[in-house]
């Protein structure tokens, strides 16, 4: 397809975003499974089901704009989860591979948001209110779950792994005495 006019580039970047979230609905439960925090973990399954609603309000889009809900293979989703799924391989401490897991989650958010946050803009500049309306309420629960991660890594997670982190050295530090 040749990319002529902001339309078809829009169509073209929704495939993209499309395939992302079908991605995203297959690697989340996994996440889900490998965080050991209760708080993360009912985080990540209360996105997934948002994230189910993102493929469905995509579809929408697509049925308005008159065009097919065919995925393109969004290769930025796929580097994004497969660097996610290295940390869930990795053995250590619950709460250090908790603030791993975080940090995938949260680039995986990042992303997703400047994708939203572009293709409502080209809605709104091509007068395709439905789709500005449907992008932006997506938008919004990105921004909100980027926030909840920030919370959980802030709050809970994060200083868990530092102590986690300054016992380790201690016992390293009593070893070498």
């Amino acid at each position: 397809m040749k990319l002529d006019t902001l339309r078809k580039l829009f169509v073209e970047e929704l495939r993209d975003v499309y395939n992302a979230e079908q991605q995203l609905v297959k690697a989340l439960p996994k996440m889900a499974k490998g965080a050991s925090s209760d708080e993360l973990r009912e985080a990540i399954e209360m996105h997934l089901d948002e994230t189910k609603e993102h493929v469905e309000r995509l579809e929408q889009i697509f049925e308005g704009l008159d065009e097919s809900a065919k995925g393109k293979t969004c290769k930025a989703m796929k580097g994004l989860i497969e660097e996610g799924s290295e940390i869930l391989e990795e053995k250590g401490e619950d709460s250090v591979l908790d603030a791993g897991i975080i940090a995938a989650a949260q680039k995986v958010e990042h992303y997703e948001i400047a994708t939203y946050g572009t293709l409502r803009t080209w809605a709104d500049l091509l007068d395709e209110d439905e789709a500005s309306g449907l992008l932006q309420e997506t938008l919004d629960e990105e921004g909100e779950a980027d926030k909840k991660l920030n919370d959980l890594a802030e709050e809970i997670v994060n200083p868990e792994a530092l102590s986690e982190t300054r016992e380790e050295e201690e016992v390293a530090g009593a070893r070498r005495r």
